[in-house]
């Protein structure tokens, strides 16, 4: 791999003796994975290889993902790099809380805090550009959660309507993702020498936004797809300098894992960047709790991750005002029309707490604890549920994808070529003894999608971006 000569000269000067090891690691395929999704009913992948356990965490495994795989479009595996799932692991919500995810597509991340979850608290799914936040909606969609929100704001807009709300926030920063070089050479072609610190800018800014948004004895972790100390020990290093009120937490490095400790010494930035030769950070021994996950290591790509606390300013509560969500107010037709749904399609749906919202006419779930969402650009309030056309209640695509086969009164499986006819569109014909009405289209003991039974067919309702060819 031709890597850039600045970068080259860089970490020749920073590694050392290691240097050669790190350089020859770019000359390696690198190594994919998945995680598996406990969300759904049957988390068992049936066609996507088992190449081995990822050495930390619960879920994640080395193999390459199919994406036209029943496991993935049923969402019971999220293609998604090993190092990229150290992340998760280390922010690991507890169900129940408010969980922010700032800069979160395309959603392997937020999956994962998802999976933490269990479907209990509010996920906030935020990416500032919509096109992409429109990937993260698909892919929060396909693994079936129904806690997130997803939208699309700036920084600084989210924390003038959220002070203080959340319990955690994970900023997986924007990076000049030098980690990354190896699966995508092209990003070698936008770096230069400036690069870090022109990222390094855009962190801090971010950052300030981000601190306001967390409650006292609330958790941020932030992570970095690079090697760059500009914008890893050098950024915890300013951050706690800056907002005295955060403290670093150790993260846990499984033994045998190949993860290493934050490395003091480049926090100082005249001592990285060659300017001296002997560093004046090398006594901040708390970086050591930050987290380095390097290719010629372990079997993955290149990360940074820290965890902090943010202390308590004050003993007393701290009173903020944010706008409650006002929900849905449903006209006689539209309850009429829920209730007949519920009752003929499901034998049980639990609502919970959570509360009904309209976009238009599409009905959704929002999570509990939800806020007001007036005025925001909010592309999935919850769990959709479906839309009210004419005289009729039509289900959404996500509440299939969200549920058990076990709650709905019809199910028809899917095996060979009724798979292949449902994937790609195609009235299936049955003489199986079904009832007029909606039917959960089920793969390997998930939902895959909605059917509607009349007269010995059953009409397809997989939506028309979703349906492809399956090779036989």
């Amino acid at each position: 791999m031709n890597l850039p000569e600045d970068f080259k000269k860089k970490y020749t000067r920073l590694l050392g003796q290691e240097a050669t090891d790190f350089f020859n690691s770019f000359e390696t395929v690198h190594q994919k994975g998945y995680r598996v999704n406990p969300l759904k009913a049957n988390p068992v992948p049936h066609e996507t290889p088992n190449d081995g356990k990822v050495p930390y965490g619960q879920w994640g495994y080395f193999g390459a993902v199919d994406g036209h795989s029943k496991d993935h479009v049923t969402g019971v595996v999220y293609s998604q790099e090993p190092s990229a799932q150290f992340v998760g692991e280390v922010a690991a919500p507890k169900p129940g809380e408010k969980v922010l995810d700032l800069a979160a597509a395309p959603g392997g991340k937020s999956t994962h805090l998802a999976a933490f979850m269990m479907q209990k608290g509010l996920l906030w799914s935020n990416e500032i550009f919509m096109s992409r936040a429109k990937i993260l909606s698909e892919n929060i969609e396909r693994m079936g959660v129904k806690n997130a929100i997803v939208s699309s704001q700036t920084p600084a807009e989210l924390s003038a309507r959220l002070p203080l709300f959340f319990d955690k926030i994970l900023l997986d920063a924007p990076c000049s993702g030098e980690g990354m070089f190896r699966k995508d050479p092209d990003a070698m072609t936008y770096w230069h020498s400036d690069y870090p610190a022109e990222n390094a800018k855009r962190q801090r800014e971010i950052l300030h936004e981000t601190v306001k948004m967390l409650r006292p004895g609330g958790e941020l972790i932030y992570s970095t797809c690079t090697f760059a100390p500009e914008e890893d020990e050098q950024m915890i290093a300013w951050l706690l300098d800056t907002y005295p009120e955060f403290e670093l937490l150790p993260i846990d490095k499984p033994i045998n894992s190949g993860i290493s400790d934050g490395r003091p010494e480049w926090a100082d930035s005249d001592f990285v960047s060659g300017v001296t030769t002997t560093s004046q950070t090398q006594n901040r021994s708390e970086l050591l709790k930050t987290a380095r996950l390097w290719p010629h290591r372990l079997n993955g790509e290149g990360h940074f991750v820290a965890k902090l606390v943010k202390r308590a300013k004050v003993v007393e509560p701290i009173e903020t005002v944010i706008k409650k969500l006002k929900p849905a107010e449903l006209n006689r037709d539209q309850q009429q029309l829920i209730d007949d749904f519920w009752k003929s399609t499901f034998q049980q749906f639990d609502i919970e707490n959570r509360q009904f919202l309209l976009f238009g006419d599409r009905l959704f779930l929002a999570p509990e604890v939800t806020p007001d969402l007036n005025g925001l650009k909010i592309l999935r309030p919850g769990l959709e549920i479906g839309s009210f056309k004419k005289n009729r209640f039509e289900p959404a695509h996500a509440l299939a994808l969200a549920v058990s086969p076990s709650q709905v009164k019809q199910q028809f499986n899917l095996v060979d070529q009724d798979w292949a006819d449902y994937a790609h569109g195609d009235v299936i014909s049955t003489d199986e003894p079904l009832s007029k009405g909606w039917i959960l289209m089920v793969v390997n003991g998930n939902g895959a999608g909605w059917g509607k039974f009349v007269n010995g067919q059953i009409k397809n309702f997989l939506p028309k971006g979703l349906r492809f060819a399956v090779r036989v």
